[in-house]
C-alpha cells in the first residue's frame, strides 16, 4: 500500500472515530440521496447498524413510512441547494417497528468544484432536544431576568458568572465581580459564605435554604444585608465520574423582612424588661433604690454598663455639677457620691444642654482606654449614649449607657429606649427628693 493509501486509511479511521464519538446521531447522503455515513448514536436511536444503513438510498422502505418517504427525501436533499442549516422534524421507524420523532439539522456539503456533493444530517430525539433547549433557556433566564441573585462560583471560590440582580445586590458591575476573591466584595460574613461553599463542594447542597448576614462593600460604604441563600453543586456531565465545576449560589435579599422581625422582637423584649423593672421597683420602699433597680434591668441586651449622675442642688444653678449616684453593674469602680469632673463639651453635659440624648463612639469603633478614661467611662467603652433625666419640667441629671466594641453603635431606636428608661428613673429620683430622702449615693434632697 502506498504512503498515500496509508494516509487515506488513517483519515478514514479518524473520521469514523470522530463520528462514533459524537453525542448526536449523524448520517450523510451523497448528491443522489445514498447514505454514506452512519454513526453509533444513529444506531442507538433507530437500531439499524452502519452495515445495514450505508449504501441505501434514502429512508424509504426501512426507516420511514412509505407515505412519508418522498417528503422526507426532498426536504433532506434540498439542504444542499440553500445556504445555512435546515431544521426539520420527522417520524422515523426503528428496526423493531417503533416510531421515533426526531429533530434534524441538515446542511449541504460542497464538492471540490464548489457544486453540491451531498448533505449531512444530525438528528436527535425530540424530547431530548427539548430537554436540552429547556435547560439552556432556564440557564439564560436565571442569568438575565431572574428576580433573585444568581452567582456561579468556581472551585477557587471566585465568581465566574453573575446575573444583573446579584450585581446590584453586591454593589458592583457584572464584569467587575468576576474572578475577585469574595473577601474583596464582603466586609463581614465572608467566612460563613466561604464555609458554606466549601461544604457544598465537598458534601453537596444543604437540604434547606440558609440565611447569612453579610456586609457588602459599596462605593457608598458598607451595607449590612441578610441574604436567604440556596446552593447547588455543579458537576460536568461529560466526565465519567462527577467533576466539580463550582457552586451555583442563588440568593434573595430579605433584609427588610428580617430587620422588621428583629425590631419587633427587640421592642417586645424591651417592653417586657420595662414591665419587669416596674414590678421590681414597686417592691422597693426607697424610691432611690427603685431608680437603681430600673438601671440594672435596662442593661439586659442593651449595654454593658450604666452610669447615673445627678445634679448637685447645693452647687446652685450657676455652678452645674454632676455627682456619680449609681453604677451598674454595682462592682463597676466609680467615685460614688463624689462630683464627677466632666470637661466642657462632655456628652453628659451636652445632654443636659440639649435636654435630649447624645451618642458618640471611640475612634474606629474600637475600645480606647485613654479615650474612655478622659471622659470618666469604663476602659472597655467603645460606644456611649447619654440622655437627660427630666421630671416635672426640671432637669435632675443624666444617665450614660456604655457598650463595648463587640456591639454596634447606638442608633435612634436605642436612644428612644434610653429616654424611656431615663424618664422612669427621673420620676423615682424626683419622688425620693420630694420625700426628703436622698438620691442613691447623692446629696440630701434640698440640701444647701
Amino acid at each position: 500500500m502506498t504512503a498515500s493509501g496509508r494516509d487515506e486509511t488513517t483519515d478514514d479511521d479518524l473520521l469514523a472515530a470522530l463520528l462514533d464519538g459524537m453525542d448526536a446521531a449523524l448520517c450523510a447522503f451523497d448528491s443522489y440521496g445514498v447514505i454514506t455515513h452512519w454513526n453509533r448514536e444513529a444506531e442507538r436511536i433507530l437500531g439499524w447498524t452502519a452495515a445495514e444503513a450505508v449504501g441505501r438510498k434514502g429512508f424509504e422502505g426501512w426507516a420511514v413510512r412509505p407515505a412519508d418517504a418522498q417528503d422526507v427525501q426532498e426536504r433532506l436533499l434540498s439542504a444542499q441547494y440553500v445556504p445555512g442549516r435546515q431544521v426539520h422534524e420527522f417520524a422515523l421507524l426503528t428496526k423493531d417497528g417503533g416510531r421515533v420523532l426526531v429533530r434534524t439539522q441538515s446542511a449541504g456539503v460542497p464538492g471540490a468544484d464548489g457544486k453540491p456533493a451531498g448533505v449531512y444530517c444530525a438528528f436527535s430525539e425530540v424530547h431530548a432536544q427539548i430537554d436540552l433547549e429547556r435547560s439552556i433557556a432556564l440557564s439564560e433566564a436565571l442569568l438575565e431576568d431572574a428576580a433573585w441573585g444568581v452567582v456561579l462560583v468556581d472551585v477557587d471560590l471566585r465568581p465566574a458568572v453573575v446575573n444583573a440582580h446579584a450585581a446590584r445586590a453586591l454593589g458592583a458591575g457584572r464584569t467587575a465581580l468576576l474572578g475577585r476573591p469574595l473577601g474583596e466584595l464582603l466586609l463581614q460574613g465572608v467566612e460563613e459564605l466561604e464555609g458554606a461553599l466549601q461544604h457544598v463542594l465537598a458534601e453537596g447542597a444543604p437540604p434547606a435554604p440558609v440565611e447569612l448576614w453579610v456586609s457588602v462593600r459599596t462605593p457608598e460604604g458598607a451595607r449590612r444585608r441578610c441574604l436567604r441563600c440556596g446552593f447547588l453543586r455543579l458537576a460536568s456531565p461529560l466526565a465519567e465520574e462527577p467533576v466539580p465545576l463550582g457552586v451555583g449560589w442563588l440568593f434573595q435579599d430579605v433584609t427588610e423582612a428580617r430587620q422588621a422581625q428583629l425590631d419587633t422582637a427587640q421592642l417586645r423584649f424591651r417592653a417586657h424588661q420595662l414591665h419587669r423593672a416596674g414590678r421590681a421597683a414597686a417592691e422597693c420602699e426607697d424610691p432611690a433604690e427603685a431608680a437603681a433597680v430600673r438601671l440594672d434591668f435596662a442593661l439586659a441586651g442593651f449595654a454593658e454598663h450604666a452610669l447615673l449622675d445627678v445634679l448637685d442642688p447645693s452647687a446652685g444653678p450657676e455652678r452645674r455639677r454632676l455627682v456619680r449616684s449609681a453604677v451598674s453593674p454595682p462592682e463597676l469602680p466609680g467615685p460614688g457620691s463624689i462630683p464627677v469632673r466632666y470637661q466642657a463639651g462632655h456628652p453628659a453635659l451636652q445632654a443636659l444642654d440639649r435636654i435630649g440624648s447624645v451618642r458618640t463612639s471611640a475612634p474606629r469603633g474600637a475600645a480606647d482606654p485613654e479615650w474612655a478614661r478622659a471622659r470618666h467611662w469604663p476602659e472597655g467603652a467603645a460606644h456611649v449614649l447619654c440622655t437627660v433625666l427630666r421630671s416635672r419640667g426640671r432637669t435632675l441629671g443624666a444617665v450614660t449607657f456604655v457598650r463595648g466594641p463587640s456591639r454596634a453603635a447606638f442608633e435612634g431606636p436605642d436612644a428612644a429606649y434610653a429616654e424611656e428608661v431615663a424618664g422612669r428613673i427621673a420620676a423615682d429620683l424626683d419622688l425620693a427628693a420630694g420625700a426628703g430622702g436622698r438620691a442613691p449615693g447623692g446629696p440630701p434632697a434640698g440640701g444647701g
